[in-house]
This record gives structure tokens, C-alpha cells and sequence, in this order.
């Protein structure tokens, strides 16, 4: 046997291991054996969540210094704090798979990895705060609680507590939207003025329909994802139709409506033209948005060098 064919049945052997472990919905870990392929969407799939969570603290971070009490700072400046902390756990999840998130850090400036398009819309009025915390957490939610059970371990490790924490966020936003609209007529028009802006932006996010999706079926072939982006995104429209009607607020989609056959309502599409504009980087806030991630990356890079440094003199002290 040559050693091509002995590399070649290596190889077969450690497809067929990890095609085995894929059937029987266990997890891959940082130390088996992957197809690149694989190692590559995850790198993709984890290290654009992690930016997401990095770039998601500028739009709620805009209304900090303006929350209307010392209550509703707090609950802001949490929230944001728990989004770093979001975006922290996913970069570690990455660099199990050998990616270093300077690389990935420079990849987000570079604009060669994207972020959830959610964020390139700018956050006009303190409504704001609850609408996301209500619709673009509560679609996250339904994105994300699925990938608890992805076929990477690190990831759907991080995706537990991630979870737990967007859960309380939406119910916060939620509540603040609540006690917007047992408020004043002019507070109730700020509710409504929010939720029209963000409402199709929220069904973009869990991304273009289906049959233009190029990666949905090899990933949930994978078990990466356990759910297409039509299946999450009805999930999405049927969970928060009724909160909606419990707000008193009206959802701006004149397709909306219970379908008593499929047991779902039925819905309108999003501009996916909008939506394809904004992931080019031509949204309202694209630009605005990576340019305060770069100052932020360039006025930290002290803090790097020091951090390098100190780690450099204590590993020599302890030799």
C-alpha cells in the first residue's frame, strides 16, 4: 500500500467517524477531526455572532447617557455589559477553531466579516431601547435557542448562558415598552413610530428566504443549524403577534393575518433589496458603525501592548 492510499483510508476512516457523531446528534470537539468545510462555516457562522454582539452595543449604547432615571441606566448600561460579554464568549468559541480574534478583530474592520444587519439602523428615540430589547432580542431568541443544541460543543456551550441572558432582555424591553404605553398619548406614539421602524428589519434577521440561502442546507446538514430561516422566522411572527396585541401596539404589515390551515399567520416579505443594500454596507449606520469599532480597536491598542508586555515579564520571572 502506497502512502497515498494509507492517507487516503486514514482519511475515509476519520470522514466516517465524524459522519457517525453528526448522526447520532452528539458534538464535535475542538480536538476531533473535521472537515475543513465545517471548520470553516463554524468559523464564519461564531466569529459573525461574536462582531454582531460587539457592534449591538453601539445603538442601546447611544441612549445611556439620556435614560430618563438612574433605574433605567442601570438596566442599559447591564444590558450592554452582558452583550461584551456575549460577544467575549463567542471569540473564545473561534479560537478553538485556530482562529485568533486579532484575525477575526481585523476581519470585522476590513469589512470581510459581516455582522446581523439589525444594527446598521439607527436607534432615533428612547422607545428605541425597548423595541430592540422586545423584537431584535426576542428574534434572536428564537434564532439562537436552536443553536444550543449545534453540533460544535464550544458553541453551544456559549449558547446556553447567551440565551438565558437574551431572555432577560427581551422581558426588560418588553416592560419598558409596557410602561411606555400605559403612559402618555405622545409616549404611545413614540412606542408605535419604533416598533414600524424596526419591525421588517427584525424578520430580515434571521436571513434571506430559504431558496436564496447558500449555506442553510449544508449547515443543517451539519447540524450546525436546526432550523431553516423561514421555519425561525414564522416562529418569530406567531410568538409576537399576540405580545404585540397585549401592547397595544400594531404590527405594520397589512399581509398579517391568522391562517387557520397551516395553524400559523400568514405575513408579509421584507425589501430583501433593503436587505441586501444594508449587508453590502450601504445601510443608514454601516459606515458610522465600523468606524467607531475602529477608534474603539485603535485607542485599546495600549491596553493590548501593556497586556503583551506584562504577560512577557511574568512568564520570564517565573522561568
Amino acid at each position: 500500500m502506497t502512502t497515498s492510499d494509507a492517507t487516503g483510508m486514514e482519511s475515509r476512516e476519520l470522514q466516517e467517524q465524524f459522519d457517525a457523531i453528526i448522526a447520532r446528534n452528539d458534538r464535535i470537539e475542538p480536538r476531533d477531526w473535521m472537515p475543513e468545510g465545517y471548520r470553516k462555516t463554524l468559523v464564519r457562522q461564531v466569529a459573525q455572532h461574536a462582531h454582531s454582539e460587539i457592534i449591538g452595543m453601539q445603538p442601546e449604547g447611544n441612549w445611556i447617557t439620556r435614560a430618563p432615571s438612574l433605574r433605567r441606566k442601570a438596566i442599559l448600561l447591564a444590558k450592554v455589559q452582558d452583550e461584551a460579554g456575549h460577544g467575549l464568549y463567542l471569540y473564545s468559541a473561534c479560537e478553538t477553531l485556530g482562529a485568533s480574534r486579532g484575525e477575526l478583530t481585523q476581519k470585522l474592520l476590513d469589512g470581510t466579516q459581516k455582522y446581523s444587519s439589525i444594527f446598521n439602523y439607527p436607534t432615533l428615540s428612547y422607545a428605541d431601547v425597548g423595541t430592540i430589547g422586545w423584537l431584535v432580542d426576542g428574534a434572536a431568541i428564537c434564532n439562537q435557542v436552536p443553536l444550543c443544541r449545534t453540533s460544535f460543543g464550544p458553541y453551544g456551550r456559549a449558547m446556553i448562558r447567551i440565551c438565558k441572558e437574551e431572555s432577560f432582555h427581551q422581558r426588560q424591553g418588553y416592560e419598558l415598552l409596557m410602561t411606555m404605553m400605559r403612559g402618555t398619548d405622545e409616549q404611545r406614539a413614540m412606542v408605535q413610530e419604533s416598533v414600524d421602524r424596526f419591525w421588517w428589519p427584525a424578520l430580515m434577521m434571521f436571513g434571506p428566504p430559504d431558496a436564496e440561502s447558500p449555506n442553510t442546507a449544508q449547515s443543517m446538514a451539519w447540524g450546525i443549524k436546526r432550523n431553516t430561516n423561514d421555519d425561525l422566522r414564522q416562529r418569530f411572527v406567531d410568538m409576537t403577534v399576540p405580545q404585540a396585541e397585549a401592547l397595544g401596539v400594531t404590527l405594520p404589515d397589512p399581509d398579517l393575518r391568522w391562517n387557520d390551515e397551516r395553524g400559523a399567520h400568514d405575513f408579509g416579505q421584507p425589501d430583501w433589496d433593503d436587505f441586501m443594500q444594508v449587508v453590502k454596507g450601504n445601510g443608514p449606520c454601516n459606515a458610522q458603525r465600523i468606524a467607531h469599532r475602529r477608534k474603539a480597536h485603535d485607542d485599546g491598542a495600549w491596553v493590548r501592548e501593556a497586556a503583551t508586555a506584562f504577560a512577557a515579564r511574568t512568564s520570564e520571572v517565573a522561568g
